[in-house]
């Protein structure tokens, strides 16, 4: 006899995140040319910030996906959520 599995096709994310620190996650996204510098340079214009006038900038939208996690001084970032954002997927809603 045969057992037959319904096969799911969505896909889940993990309910664990994967927390990787910036030189770890440039290494992990190296073919896709992301260096440390790189990922710093998103991290800090992740959020809305103003200029010396006063005025708004925009930020590149990667605190929407809530990629970024800090603890004290320390840095890490979701694997799977700064993926998704590099991809230009949408946002997870939480």
């Amino acid at each position: 006899m045969q057992s037959t599995q319904a096969v799911s096709a969505t896909v889940e994310t993990p309910t664990t995140p994967w927390l990787a620190t910036v030189p770890v996650l440039a290494s992990i996204y190296a073919d896709a040319g992301v260096t440390p510098g790189g990922v710093r340079m998103d991290v800090f214009k992740a959020d809305d910030r103003l200029n010396s006038r006063g005025e708004k900038i925009k930020g590149n939208g990667l605190a929407q996906y809530g990629a970024i996690v800090r603890r004290g001084r320390k840095v890490l970032i979701d694997v799977h959520r700064y993926g998704a954002w590099l991809a230009g997927r949408a946002p997870v809603q939480n």
